[in-house]
């Protein structure tokens, strides 16, 4: 296959020493039915240049070799500024694609222009690739994962990485991700953010294999303690600007002060304690600073704990 010039989809793939699942996600990506896409494998730092050597074999690859950053995000923004095409897709490199994926995918975005994103779930695979019978990301009634997003998925559900396909203007609408947040909950705030600016589509079936593994950096309950706080901080945004209400407000800062409680633990109950006051302390001010704003005067305590109740 040569390199695409002009390619309908950029896949944009970040990777550090895992030289050997990156060839298997390569291959996976190189029996896709729809071919009309580059690669941009981003590696972040590699001791050995064993990732380079594998994208050489495969003609639609293209490789960068950036200093470490510590995490995906930094990455997989390089991918996105180099990205050429209408769409753009992410999968990690211990992943694996289904040879449908982008053609089931494509055909939805090119059909279906007031969505700017479709997603699926995963089947569940081991470190030697075979199936463990589970899936990951799909609910109990997939249309929660369906049409206007934002309200319903903060808090609840997010994206699952390997499976979206995205508008490019859309992903550089919202500035990419965000590297001062903690790795492995960087995707979920930048999911979050998307769906602000779009609508989701969901496709209620697998088209990508998860691979789980001692590796997985979402695996670790400290990458989590502060993922409420960064999405609460989302919401407010969106509601300064107006696309959410007060009320929709209230209901995701609720959601999410106890959700967090979730990550209590021996070696975690003092950071998820601290993190739970400054959340609620983020409600509080934010709440006084609106109703001072629209009635002259401070919310109490009561009153705000009396408003969130309903």
């Amino acid at each position: 296959m040569e390199k695409q010039m002009n390619p309908k989809v950029s896949v944009i793939i970040p990777t550090y020493n895992r030289a050997d699942y990156l060839l298997l996600t390569l291959e996976s990506i190189s029996k896709q039915t729809f071919t009309d896409f580059e690669v941009i494998v981003v590696d972040d730092g590699s001791e050995r240049r064993e990732a380079q050597e594998v994208c050489t074999k495969f003609d639609f690859c293209n490789y960068l070799w950036i200093p470490n950053s510590g995490g995906p995000a930094t990455p997989r923004n390089r991918g996105i500024e180099l990205a050429r095409g209408e769409y753009i897709a992410f999968v990690d490199d211990d992943d694996l694609w289904l040879p449908s994926k982008l053609a089931e995918q494509v055909a939805v975005l090119d059909s279906q222009p007031d969505f700017g994103l479709v997603h699926g779930y995963c089947e569940c695979i081991d470190e030697q690739g075979v199936s463990t019978g589970a899936i990951t990301g799909r609910p109990g009634s997939p249309e929660i994962k369906h049409g206007d997003c934002f309200v319903k998925m903060i808090g609840n559900w997010t994206v699952m990485m390997p499976t979206p396909l995205i508008r490019t203007r859309v992903v550089r609408e919202s500035k990419g991700f965000n590297p001062i947040i903690r790795r492995a909950t960087e995707d979920i705030e930048f999911f979050t953010r998307i769906a602000a600016l779009t609508k989701f589509w969901f496709i209620d079936k697998p088209l990508v294999q998860y691979r789980v593994h001692g590796g997985n950096i979402s695996g670790s309950k400290e990458n989590y303690k502060n993922l409420a706080i960064s999405l609460s901080r989302v919401a407010e945004d969106v509601f300064l600007e107006g696309k959410i209400t007060k009320e929709e407000l209230f209901t995701i800062q609720r959601r999410l002060y106890f959700k967090f409680s979730k990550y209590d633990g021996k070696a975690y109950d003092k950071a998820s304690r601290n993190a739970r006051l400054l959340l609620l302390k983020r409600i509080y001010s934010l709440w006084d600073w609106v109703r001072f704003q629209r009635f002259g005067l401070k919310l109490s305590t009561k009153i705000l704990l009396s408003s969130s109740s309903k």
